[in-house]
């Protein structure tokens, strides 16, 4: 399936901006069951300077600055992609499906590249840190030593969409991933990022997956330009087989209604734009994501 996919971001400022530096996330990943068809990015008023590079976690990042005065600035993602989630490996038929806690742990020793690479995941990063008790036990009532990583991470995965209320004004940015715990409330990047915390409480490697997901009308209806959001789940590693998506907010293993834009440690290495101004006042922002079937 071939998607179309916009994502405006628009800042209005009540005093103006004299200079601004930006670093833009937003161009979807090409990758197994995903290929990059398009990609375009506009940016009002006209950056002075701009240029495109690839980060440490391989997402491609665009660093912009504006040195003249202006009261909004626009910016404006347009895709087009290719999801064909049947190139996936299928961990369900896959021997790796039984490879428990235990194996993992041991794995997870080793010094060979994909091991190494996926070690980084493993320990606390910025949003996730001093994982407490109520966490860890959260997580051990799934995770058990001889149990398949797979299985337990699909139970986490079901029990954080039982257990946590969909609650978009309850949280921002933030929110430490304790005050989310303890209040069970949140969005789907609270979600991720208590998963991720629980799968390292128990030594696994697990990542932050950032991007957008298809949303279906209901019957009859028609789609609303602007419904889709950002969305975020997590990713965890099982050695000899690789990387596995799971969505909490969504009680569903990814396919082709999840587009990849990137991933890292949590949320803080992938906002889809971050950026410090020069100015006083107060600003405003809106944000608008539309993701459509391309005919």
């Amino acid at each position: 399936m071939v998607f179309k996919l916009s994502h405006t971001t628009s800042y209005k400022y009540e005093n103006g901006v004299t200079f601004c530096h930006n670093i833009a996330t937003l161009k979807p990943k090409t990758m197994i069951g995903q290929t990059l068809i398009d990609y375009k990015l506009e940016i009002s008023p006209t950056p002075t300077e701009i240029s495109e590079k690839v980060d440490f976690f391989g997402n491609t990042v665009t660093r912009f600055s504006i040195q003249k005065h202006h009261n909004e600035l626009k910016v404006t993602a347009i895709s087009q992609v290719l999801k064909d989630s049947s190139l996936l490996p299928n961990i369900i038929s896959n021997p790796a499906r039984h490879i428990t806690l235990q194996d993992a742990l041991v794995a997870l020793k080793g010094h060979d590249t994909d091991i190494l690479d996926a070690k980084q995941f493993a320990f606390e990063s910025v949003l996730i840190s001093n994982i407490n008790s109520e966490i860890k036990d959260y997580a051990e009532v799934s995770f058990k030593p001889n149990r398949s990583v797979f299985d337990a991470s699909y139970e986490l995965m079901q029990r954080i969409y039982k257990d946590f209320e969909f609650d978009p004004e309850f949280t921002n940015v933030a929110t430490p991933i304790h005050e989310v715990m303890k209040e069970k409330k949140g969005v789907c990047q609270d979600f991720a990022q208590i998963a991720i915390a629980c799968l390292r409480s128990v030594g696994l490697a697990a990542k932050y997956v950032s991007g957008y997901i298809e949303t279906i009308p209901p019957a009859g209806k028609e789609k609303l330009v602007g419904a889709d959001a950002s969305h975020a789940w997590f990713s965890v590693y099982i050695p000899t087989f690789g990387w596995v998506d799971f969505d909490p907010t969504n009680n569903q293993i990814p396919k082709n209604q999840h587009i990849v834009v990137s991933w890292g440690r949590d949320y803080y290495d992938v906002p889809p734009l971050k950026g410090v101004i020069y100015s006083t006042g107060k600003n405003k922002m809106e944000v608008s994501v539309d993701i459509r079937p391309s005919i």
